[in-house]
Order: structure tokens, then C-alpha cells, then sequence
């Protein structure tokens, strides 16, 4: 339910003579709660040089945003791209990539980050009982202090944000070693792996209730060229399960604590490698806790949208340490967001721009990261769309062209302004771009709106 005063300001806002308008411009952006709003015009040109359409006015273009937090319409378009990408790395047959990639050596694999002190936990028995946490309690699911330190004053918050700050490194450091133990199984130096074989993943960072980054990843066996090489035959499921293990413990970077101790940050203890198979489409695992290709990547993808949630901590860089006190956090995720900015204020960590990472709890990596020869870009599932845009447009306008590529597409808009005028405004969108996601027929209807 709506405040009052938001009630009549809808209101007021459906009654006024430019909602129509609006609502067109809110239905062409997918119901972008914080559209970035332009004033020009766009033309589309016949490679002939013929003017085929033009559009002169405002128009709002989506902001782009993975968060559902910040705009679910923009998060629910990135993590379709992101599921396609994944997907196409995975089973193959789209993308341009072969379907070839589904013979190989695959597996889906977990990294967590090592233990700062005990935390409050929830955890239950197969038959649905609670288990007593370390400090004695049964916690409720939606316990604000799980996650957080049973023992503030103990926990490594140091530790634990510098371990946060160097997760990607981690990461590198992991994948060389990867690749050294699997070129050791070929027997060939690490340095020549590359030309007999390539480790290729996707990979997505999923905060954990204590703050702290996980990684889940796909990885693939490829040839030395890529998705259509087939894999070396001396590498199978088995060895690059071995190899994984063997990476996962000898992965490490050294980082200097402020008072010069050294921390080795390295993954925990909680390693979990599965297979990839080909199980029925409606199930994410198979009795013998085998990953389905047809769910891990819709799993992965949702994972790519989410943010540090609400409750844990901002959705946009800290400004300020004032600011810090405002955002509503728990003990623990405010202690994470402090620790980050004082060391953000030492000079031996300015490298790391930690106090712009604050929002973050320090972590400075991407969600959602690929290798080269993974599959397709997300650039390239855009230019799809933008394809499919002009492609539409043409067929309303009863316009046929031999080649899409040819038209050319001249823009001349400029930025006048972000967001939406109040919070009326943005609740009418969010409500208009559910209604977008979800009816059979509107997603047509939005793109007969942005012509």
C-alpha cells in the first residue's frame, strides 16, 4: 500500500494531458525506474540515402542498471543477456558456438572465502530442525544477526575486507594454477599449455550473509583455438576435477596488514566441483548431484544480478564517512563498510581505491566475468536487439532492405536530465514495466511505442 500523499500524487499523474505521452516514452525505456532522459531526434537511412523514419521529441532510454535493487527492469534485461551468453557457452548450437562444447570436459565449481571468526548461523537438519548456533540460539531465517560476528571485538574485519579487496587477484592466481596443474597432467610446461589446450569459464560473485564474496563458475575444456577445437583426449571430467583441487590449494596472495604482517589470502575450506550434464530441463541437479546445462545457467544469471542486498549495504558509492551512519545497516555490514574506508585512507592501500569500494564491502571485481573464447559478448547480444529494433520498425513501416547492417542509424540527442520527476512517477514505471515483463503481447506493444 501506498502513503496517501503518493496516492493522490499517482493520482494527479494519471490524470494529467501528458500521461499518455509519458506512459509511451515509460513503455518504450521497459518501465526503467531511473531512465535517462534525452531531447533530439533519430532517423533511420536506406543505404540508398533515403530517409526511412524519423522521430523528432524526448525519449527515455533505459539506464542500464544489473541491480533488481536499483531498477528491476534494466536487471531483468541484463540477466536475459546474461543467460543466453551462458547458455551458449554451455550447450552450444546459438551464438555461434558449435554444439560441440557439450562433449567436453565441464564442470561447475564454488570457491569460498576462508573463515574471520565465527559468525551467526542458521543451519538445519535433513528432517527440517534447526541446528543450535555457536552462540547457543536457534536463529530465525530472517535473524538480522546471521551472518554477522558472534564476537566483534575477535573477528578479522581487517583481514576480511583485505581478503575481499584481493578476491579477483585470487581468482588470477587460481586460474594459473589451473592451467599449470592441467599442463602437468598433458605433460607439457605450463608455459606451452595454451597451445594444446584453453581453460574456459564463465564465472559470477554471489555475497555470502557474512559479507563476503563466493564464486560460482562453469568451466570448460577447449582446444587450443577455442570452442569448435576439440580438448586434448589426455583431459577428461576426472582430471580436471584433480587439477581444480590441486588449484584451489595452492592459490594465494600475499597482502601487508597496516601493521606490516603479512596475510595470505587464500580460498576456504568449502570446495564443491560438480559435473555438467545434459538432465531434463526442469531440474537443476540429477540424483547424483550433477549440475543440468538447461538450469545452471539461469541459475548463474540471477546470482548476476544481485547487488549486496538492502540490508547489507549501499547501492551506490559512499561519499562520505557521515554518510555511513545513514544507509541502515546491520552491526556487521556497517563495521565491514567502516573498516573498508579507513583503510581506504592509508597510503599503502591507494592503489586499491578501497573508499570507492566501500558500498561494496570492498570487493572491486565484476558480478559476471567470462574468458575470451567462452562464448559470445554481451556486445554482441545488443547488437542483436538494437538489429531486431530496426528490423521491427522497417516491417511496420512496410520498408524491406537486403541487408539490416546497411541501414544507417543517425542519432542526435542530448542528456536533459535522470530519473524521474518524484517518487510517483517511478512507482507508475516499476508497476508499468512488471506489466511489460510479464503479459503475453506487451513487450510488442513497447516497441510499437518507441517508433
Amino acid at each position: 500500500m501506498y502513503a496517501p500523499d503518493i496516492e493522490q500524487q499517482i493520482t494527479a499523474r494519471m490524470q494529467a494531458p501528458d500521461f499518455q505521452a509519458w506512459r509511451a516514452q515509460v513503455y518504450a525505456s521497459g518501465g526503467c525506474a531511473k531512465p535517462i532522459k534525452l531531447t533530439g531526434s533519430g532517423s533511420l537511412v536506406d543505404p540508398d540515402g533515403t530517409v526511412i523514419y524519423h522521430r523528432e521529441g524526448e525519449l527515455f532510454a533505459p539506464c542500464g542498471n544489473r541491480r533488481s535493487a536499483v531498477c528491476p527492469s534494466c536487471s531483468d534485461r541484463y540477466a536475459a543477456d546474461a543467460f543466453h551468453l551462458l547458455r551458449a557457452g554451455l550447450s552450444g548450437g546459438q551464438k555461434q558456438v558449435p554444439t560441440c562444447v557439450s562433449d567436453r570436459p565441464r564442470v561447475f565449481l564454488t570457491l569460498t572465502p576462508p573463515s574471520f571468526g565465527p559468525v551467526h548461523t542458521r543451519r538445519i537438519t535433513r528432517t527440517g530442525a534447526v541446528i543450535p548456533c555457536g552462540c547457543g540460539e536457534r536463529h530465525h531465517p530472517d535473524d538480522p544477526r546471521v551472518g554477522g560476528a558472534i564476537d566483534p571485538d575477535s573477528y578479522d574485519y581487517v583481514g576480511s575486507v583485505l581478503w575481499q579487496a584481493h578476491a579477483g587477484q585470487l581468482w588470477h592466481r587460481f586460474m594459473i594454477a589451473l592451467r599449470r596443474a592441467l599442463a602437468m597432467r598433458l605433460g607439457v610446461p605450463g608455459r606451452l599449455f595454451r597451445e594444446v589446450a584453453r581453460v574456459s569459464y564463465a564465472k559470477v560473485a554471489e555475497y555470502q550473509r557474512r559479507g563476503l564474496v563466493h564464486f560460482h563458475a562453469a568451466i570448460r575444456i577447449d582446444g587450443p583455438d577455442g570452442a569448435a577445437d576439440p580438448c586434448p583426449p589426455g583431459i577428461t571430467s576426472d582430471v580436471l576435477r584433480a587439477a581444480i583441487h590441486e588449484a584451489a590449494r595452492t592459490a594465494c596472495v600475499s597482502v601487508h596488514r597496516p601493521d606490516d604482517s603479512e596475510l595470505h589470502a587464500e580460498w576456504g575450506a568449502q570446495l564443491d566441483v560438480r559435473d555438467i550434464t545434459r538432465t531434463a530441463a526442469d531440474q537443476v541437479e540429477d540424483p547424483d548431484g550433477q549440475i543440468s546445462e538447461a538450469r545452471l545457467a539461469g541459475y548463474i544469471a540471477k546470482y548476476a544480478t544481485k547487488g549486496t542486498g538492502k540490508t547489507e549495504a549501499a547501492d551506490r558509492p559512499i561519499r562520505s564517512e557521515a554518510e555511513i551512519e545513514y544507509l541502515g545497516l546491520s552491526a556487521h555490514h556497517r563495521r565491514m563498510v567502516e573498516t573498508v574506508w579507513q583503510l581506504g585512507g592509508l597510503e599503502q592501500y591507494e592503489e586499491l581505491n578501497l573508499r570507492k569500494w566501500a558500498h561494496m564491502l570492498g570487493f572491486r571485481g565484476h558480478f559476471l566475468t567470462k574468458s575470451q573464447r567462452y562464448s559470445t559478448t554481451f556486445g554482441a547480444i545488443r547488437r542483436e536487439r538494437h538489429l531486431f529494433q530496426i528490423a521491427y520498425t522497417l516491417n511496420e513501416l512496410g520498408h524491406e532492405v537486403d541487408d539490416l547492417a546497411e541501414v544507417l542509424v543517425v542519432n542526435d540527442w542530448r542528456l536533459v536530465g535522470i530519473g524521474h520527476h518524484d517518487e510517483a512517477e517511478k512507482e507508475l514505471a516499476e508497476a508499468i514495466g512488471e506489466r511489460a515483463r510479464h503479459l503475453p503481447g506487451e513487450r510488442a506493444r513497447r516497441e510499437e511505442n518507441y517508433r
